[in-house]
């Protein structure tokens, strides 16, 4: 796949911003338009251009450039007329990666592009790797994926739905201009399909499902040792699940764990802040790696005077006493307490002392 330069082509996706930021993602289509909030783009203007160009709309009733794809399309919608006005300019560009996923069609819920640059990162996921990964969802994952293995790689996706399957594999071929031939994508529950995959093959696994733990005995079968498993998961339940079934398991590493936060800021002149949104929780990272056969994870020892399993309710009143004495995070002594008592107590009196006077 040779990576696109030079003008715009017909078929490929163009991004165009306008000076507030707004951005508009579409398909160039010989005679077709973008509708925007200010008139209309005519993709005639746009193909054969250079990334960078200026695009200006023009007024919604030149039906005779507009439209002549679909001249239905804004047929007996009057609402629309506000939006007619033209004059507006667009800078055209080829969207990013990023953009291209937050801005395509979608099936199910997408992960954020700061999950998966942490996923790529953290599960070291590179060209040439053999990378297995488990909920394609829309494809916003799995493009990513393939740009990161490259041709020289591979990877395997498996998906439950045969509609999202469908939905990813349109996403990529538009992105691509084709399918990738180094991608698989299979559809079918992962039990079921990762038992015909070869055994201890794949560099690297990526699971993105509600329930990855009951998916762990499978996924070592077909991971090589030292393998990297990055599991994403959105509560704290799942999460917390997760990472003591990886620890039951002893053929895991110990999990790590991580969520990411994003925050964008503003800087002009001397005005310098962040911004007033940000984009906060969307998902926890679990990522271990694959002992070899026969061989367990190493632990770290754990304090017994400490038991963290055991539900409160559960013990006996004296048992509950002696559990919340260790459970204390910080002692307080005599001599102390009496010079917090002794301090409030001394501001307390000029507190009525000062009533006292205004009185």
């Amino acid at each position: 796949m040779n990576p696109r330069r030079g003008a715009f082509v017909a078929g490929e996706k163009v991004q165009f911003t306008d000076r507030k930021g707004k951005k508009i993602t579409d398909q160039l289509v010989p005679g077709g338009s973008t509708q925007t909030e200010h008139g209309l783009i005519l993709h005639d203007d746009v193909i054969g251009a250079v990334e960078g160009t200026v695009i200006t709309t023009v007024h919604a009733k030149r039906e005779a450039q507009v439209n002549q794809v679909y001249p239905e399309k804004d047929k007996n919608k009057p609402w629309k007329s506000s939006r007619a006005i033209g004059g507006w300019e667009y800078a055209a560009m080829r969207p990013r990666l990023a953009d291209y996923v937050l801005s395509m069609p979608r099936g199910a819920q997408i992960m954020y592009p700061k999950d998966i640059a942490q996923v790529i990162q953290l599960g070291d996921i590179r060209s040439g790797l053999r990378v297995l990964e488990s909920g394609a969802g829309s494809g916003a994952m799995s493009l990513n994926l393939l740009d990161a293995v490259g041709e020289s790689g591979h990877l395997t996706t498996i998906e439950l739905r045969s509609e999202f399957a469908r939905v990813a594999e349109a996403n990529a071929t538009l992105y691509y201009g084709e399918k990738p031939s180094w991608w698989r994508l299979l559809t079918g529950d992962f039990d079921s399909v990762a038992t015909d995959l070869p055994e201890h093959w794949f560099d690297r696994i990526m699971l993105d499902m509600l329930d990855p733990w009951n998916r762990l005995e499978q996924a070592y079968q077909v991971i090589a040792p030292g393998g990297v498993l990055v599991c994403y998961v959105t509560t704290t339940t799942q999460m917390s699940r997760l990472a003591e079934a990886l620890r039951a398991a002893g053929c895991w590493t110990e999990p790590q764990i991580q969520e990411t936060l994003e925050r964008t800021w503003k800087a002009q002149g001397l005005a310098v802040r962040p911004d007033h949104q940000m984009i906060g929780h969307t998902g926890f990272l679990v990522i271990s790696r694959a002992m070899a056969p026969g061989f367990a994870a190493l632990r770290k020892r754990e304090r017994y005077s400490k038991d963290t399993v055991t539900d409160v309710d559960e013990l006996t009143d004296e048992q509950r006493e002696a559990r919340l004495e260790e459970l204390e995070l910080r002692d307080i002594s005599d001599h102390k307490l009496r010079k917090v008592l002794r301090d409030l107590n001394r501001q307390v009196g000029e507190l009525n002392q000062l009533g006292e006077e205004n009185s």
